[in-house]
């Protein structure tokens, strides 16, 4: 296949991929793939478009595939800057299927990898997907190091995708950590820059920015205003195939009937999201359905069901290497323990409790006392360890009390 014709049927199915005939352009890439045995640069890059596709339409093993046939090109090629590249579609796809290890250990791939010619432009990206692992292990401290250093790099090269995309996973490192101020302020601005900058950006943008700021409205309890959200997010992910996100969005709605009370609505959208979360192999959002169900049947009164959905979350949890999840595994099932009465089962789940607690470092290093528990304005040091704001207001400039660090924060929002 010549090269003018690779390059026709490469844009010919970035056209068809744009107006959303996803399958056609699948179809074209994979022909003009299966014809470019001579060409390996038009191979790399029509690979790189079957990975983007695979992953927006939660395929994350064949995108893994894809990936791995990329990297062998990249070394065939003998170009850095193409195996950086590679490394970090590696690392997407290991991102995609929880494989949280392997995504960072890719990413530090990518880095090293690099020649002259990608730099900063990259690297955000590489540091965003290390972010989202880190949080995905819930090494907090990790996970906003390089979260932030994503977005300097975003802020640095006027990347407002690379920025919103960022944003985003912030919203979520905040949500799990209850500074629901921030697990809100930080989507919104996402959605804002879709809305100031976003017109010729894929329409990914805008769903993910309203879903993320839907559970943030959830956990605040303005629950029409995060239904609102939700739909449109919805909306947008059933036009365009997208499953991951439709996984999320019937998994938020699950928690929003949830927490309204109504769990004969609730129920059919935990399994329904459930089906797509193991479909697509998102195994932390497994464990998250598992979770809401388990809430479900411990309104109901439903210990037995609700224990075997939390044994299913802490298999999968722990797999992962998810810490927070069993926290929150072992809290729910200390909750049931002490309602059954069954001392020796509680005695061993507070004990587990309070080891993931201090292995998570959920406590503020000024006070002593729980971060996560509640929703608490929460402030980060420049060296990433994170502490109640108000008693860094109180501390003045002593340093932080885990690094001696400066408490003098860079310029951040």
């Amino acid at each position: 296949m010549g090269q003018d014709q690779t390059k026709q049927g490469i844009e010919k199915g970035l056209r068809l991929y744009q107006a959303n005939d996803t399958d056609r352009a699948l179809s074209v890439w994979q022909r003009v793939l299966e014809r470019a045995h001579d060409d390996p640069v038009s191979r790399f890059r029509v690979l790189g478009c079957l990975i983007t596709a695979h992953a927006e339409l939660g395929r994350f093993r064949e995108m893994l595939r894809f990936a791995v046939t990329q990297i062998d090109t990249a070394r065939d090629l003998g170009d850095p800057d193409l195996l950086a590249e590679a490394y970090l579609n590696l690392a997407r796809a290991n991102e995609k299927l929880c494989d949280f290890h392997k995504t960072v250990s890719y990413c530090r791939c990518s880095v090293d990898m690099q020649g002259t010619t990608v730099g900063a432009g990259l690297n955000g990206q590489v540091y965003l997907s290390m972010g989202n692992a880190h949080l995905g292990l819930s090494c907090f401290q990790k996970a906003l190091e390089a979260l932030e250093r994503a977005l300097r790099y975003a802020h640095n090269n006027d990347d407002k995708m690379l920025e919103c995309r960022v944003c985003c996973s912030l919203g979520g490192l905040y949500a799990q950590l209850q500074d629901l101020e921030k697990a809100l302020f930080f989507p919104c601005k996402a959605a804002q820059l879709v809305s100031d900058y976003g017109s010729s950006w894929s329409l990914k943008y805008r769903a993910m920015s309203h879903y993320h700021v839907a559970v943030a409205y959830r956990k605040l309890g303005r629950v029409a205003e995060a239904m609102e959200c939700c739909e449109e997010s919805m909306k947008i992910a059933l036009q365009h195939g997208d499953r991951p996100l439709q996984a999320l969005c019937l998994l938020c709605f699950a928690d929003i009937h949830r927490n309204k009370g109504d769990i004969d609505k609730a129920l059919p959208r935990y399994e329904s999201s459930l089906s797509i979360m193991t479909e697509i192999g998102n195994r932390l959002g497994h464990v998250g359905v598992l979770l809401g169900l388990a809430k479900c049947w411990i309104t109901r009164s439903d210990s037995d069901k609700a224990l075997e959905a939390l044994s299913k979350g802490y298999e999968i949890a722990d797999a992962v290497g998810n810490k927070l999840s069993l926290l929150k595994v072992h809290a729910l099932s200390e909750r049931i323990y002490r309602t059954r009465g069954e001392q020796r089962a509680l005695r061993e789940h507070v004990v587990r409790f309070h080891e993931c607690v201090e292995e998570l470092e959920l406590y503020c290093g000024l006070c002593g006392e729980a971060i996560g528990e509640r929703n608490l304005q929460l402030q980060a040091l420049p060296c990433a360890h994170i502490f109640h704001l108000k008693c860094i207001q109180g501390n003045g400039t002593r340093g932080c009390p885990n690094c001696r660090r400066s408490t003098v924060k860079p310029g951040f929002v």
